[in-house]
């Protein structure tokens, strides 16, 4: 059974830190390239961050370039997303996917998502 379970998320003030977690399990992780998408109230789903299944490339939305950090250790087939000078308009739910292209299938695994807050 296919899982991605995200956690971490919560209330933190402007100018704090969060580190989100997402755990997978019921495939092979090390293979996956996975990312970090958010979704604010009324907005379109975006992505944030995405790193290769190795860990070598990485990528940024522009919005949290110099602030955000994903990482992943395939030996814990786990994902990061380290958050720091947190602003209000960070305010999310924020989900992890896992995805690879094995032609002709393409595979996306999603998950539930964690909810961050932040606000004074």
């Amino acid at each position: 059974q296919v899982q991605l379970v995200e956690s971490g998320g919560g209330l933190v003030q402007p100018g704090g830190s969060l580190r989100l977690s997402c755990a997978a399990s019921g495939f092979t992780f090390s293979v996956y390239a996975t990312s970090w998408y958010r979704q604010a109230p009324g907005k379109e789903r975006e992505l944030v961050a995405a790193i290769s299944s190795n860990g070598v490339i990485t990528n940024y939305a522009d919005s949290v370039k110099g602030r955000f950090t994903i990482s992943r250790d395939n030996a814990k087939n786990t994902v990061y997303l380290q958050m720091n000078s947190l602003k209000p308009e960070d305010t999310a739910v924020y989900f992890c996917k896992a995805n690879r292209y094995a032609a002709p299938t393409r595979f996306d695994y999603w998950g539930q998502g964690t909810q961050v807050t932040v606000s004074s």
